[in-house]
């Protein structure tokens, strides 16, 4: 069995043909985490995960780059309550495309990303974490408003390209750091993926981005995740099995599945 802990399903991408993808998926035993990023799509999620008995989970969240829908906050506080829903997200900091000087977005983004951090806190759900040239404005968030009542941080870094420093501040913090279908064409991260523990890694697609080799250029699904897991066994000198066991026991611990 595998779990895809961040897929995004309910994009326009799958629209002609959103069933057999997910039903290719729960024929293989893969499960996964359809991810919301505004309002709208957040409530497609949701949808989603209904209309499967088993299998199919949503998170809810706003996409910093949609960070000045503010509005679209409360709609996101309805929906997490929701029993399909797992987490809280997609969230976090998305510096990439600010120009110089334009430090109201930056400010914008970091107090969007605290109202999430405080939803997960309240409703007891993870948080799904994107970080792009943010991480230290990210690890001080995390650091100064990250831990709930009971004195835990819950949550996975997505998509995860960091260095191992930022790599390592996250592991002290209590996160998971997941790893998508880049493993399958880069050895940029292989030492990164030697060295955090097996029982701290997520996989994932980000479907349908970035899919991974022998399908790159196409359209990613969540099927493909089995590559990522493959990758991961190679770096790691494991078997395909035993980094399938631990990588599903992780999603379902973290996810509460």
């Amino acid at each position: 069995m595998l779990i895809d802990s961040h897929t995004h399903v309910n994009f326009k991408d799958f629209d002609d043909d959103r069933d057999a993808v997910i039903k290719r998926c729960l024929d293989e035993n893969i499960w996964m985490i359809t991810v919301g990023t505004n309002a709208m799509h957040s409530k497609k999620t949701v949808e989603m995960a209904h209309t499967y008995p088993e299998g199919v989970y949503a998170a809810v969240g706003i996409h910093p780059h949609d960070s000045g829908a503010t509005e679209e906050f409360s709609v996101i506080e309805r929906l997490a309550e929701d029993a399909k829903v797992v987490a809280i997200g997609e969230t976090g900091l998305d510096y990439f495309r600010i120009e110089k000087g334009e430090e109201s977005i930056k400010k914008q983004q970091q107090e969007l990303f605290i109202k999430h951090i405080e939803l997960a806190q309240r409703i007891k759900k993870t948080l799904i974490i994107h970080c792009r040239d943010a991480h230290d404005d990210l690890i001080r968030i995390l650091t100064e408003h990250g831990k709930g009542s009971d004195g835990q941080r819950k949550g996975v870094m997505h998509f995860f390209t960091g260095t191992q420093e930022y790599a390592k501040n996250y592991l002290d913090l209590g996160f998971y750091i997941s790893f998508s279908g880049v493993l399958t064409f880069t050895h940029d991260y292989d030492e990164l993926v030697r060295m955090i523990p097996m029982d701290r890694i997520l996989i994932e697609t980000d479907a349908p981005f970035v899919a991974p080799v022998p399908h790159r250029g196409k359209r990613n699904e969540p099927s493909y995740v089995k590559y990522t897991a493959q990758r991961i066994a190679e770096i790691k000198g494991l078997s395909f099995e035993g980094v399938a066991m631990q990588t599903t026991q992780n999603s379902r611990e973290l996810f509460v599945i």
